[in-house]
């Protein structure tokens, strides 16, 4: 009997030790120079999307800033707050909007950023079957949020040459009724915030990532970046084609409003935005997952976000 349970024991043991051993190498980045993982950024993104609805001032927001900082004080990033309130559009009540800043280089005054929206759209307003059911924006809020919890492994490796920060912006889409809210919410406010104070640490370009995790992905450029910011979309594209990323496609094709118009127009800082907005590709309107209850993780993959990652953490490599 005793024989048996020492036998039953170690093969326990072995059990879990292989089992370990498998989980860890899942994660395993040393093929990766970089040290970016497709499986450790699609995990990232289902945890995002696990939270549920991660709308302005709910319990998902919170549960979800509470998880970022977590994560990003454990990599060593200096995590800064920027809440204001605002009047909510349905209840007519205070809801707290905070944009997030994750710091490198914190002392740095000559600075760069890469920005994305975390938060998500109340309700799947284009879903055909039930636009108030929910909505977790896997591809629009969590594919940009996953992507920057993955590159603070890498970021906080790198002997930088420049202040980086990570911005995460709130309120994008605090929207119920298209004719009545507005976007973009959290972007103006730093936006006017950056301007009205001259003291704070001046940027000198940025990136904005939005819809970037599209298993079947495409990155044009994006009309409005290429008219305010050209110089930033030509690197960004000529770094992607010396690695040989054929998602980033050299010509124009989506003219979209988002929050870099406001980074330009109003900060008066180069922005642009990397956004795949054929979601999937080639499908007709009424057949998008955008806006919808379809935009889940399972229509995403870390491979397309981990892709990103490498010309924006090569874009950052570069900056003096």
């Amino acid at each position: 009997m005793h024989r048996a349970s020492a036998l039953l024991r170690t093969c326990f043991f072995l059990l879990i030790s292989t089992f370990g051993l498998e989980l860890a190498s899942a994660f395993q980045t040393t093929s990766d120079p970089d040290g970016l993982s497709p499986e450790r950024a699609f995990a990232y993104l289902e945890q995002i999307c696990d939270i549920g609805s991660r709308t302005t001032g709910t319990e998902g927001m919170r549960k979800q800033q509470e998880m970022l900082e977590r994560h990003f004080a454990k990599l060593g990033g200096t995590v800064l707050w920027q809440p204001f309130p605002y009047r909510h559009p349905e209840t007519g009540n205070d809801v707290e909007v905070k944009n997030m800043f994750v710091q490198w280089a914190p002392e740095n005054p000559n600075r760069v950023f890469l920005c994305t929206h975390y938060d998500t759209k109340p309700f799947p307003t284009k879903d055909p079957i039930n636009p108030k059911g929910l909505f977790v924006g896997a591809n629009d809020g969590g594919s940009g949020t996953a992507l920057f919890m993955e590159l603070g492994h890498a970021i906080s490796k790198l002997r930088l040459n420049i202040g980086v920060d990570l911005i995460f912006f709130d309120a994008e889409e605090l929207v119920y009724d298209e004719r009545r809210d507005p976007l973009f919410l959290g972007s103006t406010y730093f936006a006017h915030s950056y301007v009205n104070d001259p003291s704070s640490a001046r940027y000198k370009k940025g990136i904005l990532v939005d819809m970037i995790g599209d298993a079947d992905l495409q990155l044009f450029y994006e009309v409005n970046s290429y008219t305010l910011a050209k110089p930033v979309v030509e690197e960004v594209w000529t770094i992607a084609k010396q690695l040989r990323i054929k998602e980033f496609e050299a010509r124009p094709l989506h003219e979209v409003r988002d929050d870099h118009l406001v980074l330009n127009k109003v900060a008066g800082i180069p922005v642009i935005d990397i956004i795949d907005f054929d979601y999937p590709r080639g499908a007709p309107k009424n057949k998008s997952y955008w806006h919808t209850s379809a935009d889940t993780p399972d229509k995403c993959s870390g491979e397309s976000i981990v892709k990103v990652g490498k010309v924006l953490l090569q874009w950052l490599k570069q900056q003096r």
